[in-house]
């Protein structure tokens, strides 16, 4: 298993509102990203995820974040949604929304909870919130994974520290707050989204 995209980085855009998230989402694909994540405790997600998939479905792989039902996910689904994030470990969220081809990368903490990720089908798994356990504890989860899983941090992942994370062994990272708070002009979301790319470019070359 690789991850699906070829930038390793999640946009988280928790909060964002339909008549702004075209900018944002325009800003963060400007800026190098492939993947944007649409959390479901954001405004009025159910207008927001169709208007970017329609506008930027054929550039990035996009999806939604904090799903935790099944019903959600076969919303998702008939969207055009590809990617799920959920916070927690439901195997039987998981296998539904992969027999519906899509991509998920469930939040776990534990070896048993990512185990159980796995067992159920996911393709990636979060750890989260990382900035909780820090990069050791991730290198020694990374440990007893299978090696070609890929691993994101999710929580607490700046460009200055992201790094760190690679280092311990993630593929890549999902960015919440540091590149992105609700209200924030698009400016400085251009602005930290090329901070990231940057920074993960340079901690891969």
């Amino acid at each position: 298993m690789q991850w699906q995209t070829e930038l390793p980085l999640i946009a988280i855009l928790r909060g964002v509102k339909p008549d702004e998230v075209l900018a944002h989402v325009g800003a963060v694909i400007d800026a190098g990203f492939d993947a944007v994540e649409i959390p479901l405790n954001s405004p009025q997600w159910e207008k927001s995820i169709p208007l970017i998939l329609d506008a930027y479905g054929d550039k990035a792989l996009i999806g939604a974040g904090t799903v935790l039902k099944t019903e959600q996910v076969d919303t998702l689904a008939q969207m055009g949604s590809k990617l799920i994030v959920t916070p927690n470990i439901q195997p039987e969220l998981i296998r539904h929304a992969v027999s519906l081809g899509m991509i998920v990368c469930p939040g776990c903490a534990t070896a048993s909870e990512a185990f159980n990720a796995l067992d159920a089908g996911a393709q990636a798994l979060k750890i989260f919130p990382s900035s909780a356990f820090g990069p050791g504890y991730i290198k020694a989860l990374k440990a007893v994974l299978p090696e070609d899983v890929p691993v994101l941090a999710v929580g607490g992942v700046t460009p200055e520290n992201l790094a760190q994370w690679l280092d311990a062994g993630c593929a890549g990272a999902g960015l919440g707050s540091d590149l992105y708070r609700a209200g924030q002009p698009v400016e400085r979301t251009a602005q930290q989204a090329a901070a990231f790319v940057q920074a993960y470019r340079e901690a891969v070359k």
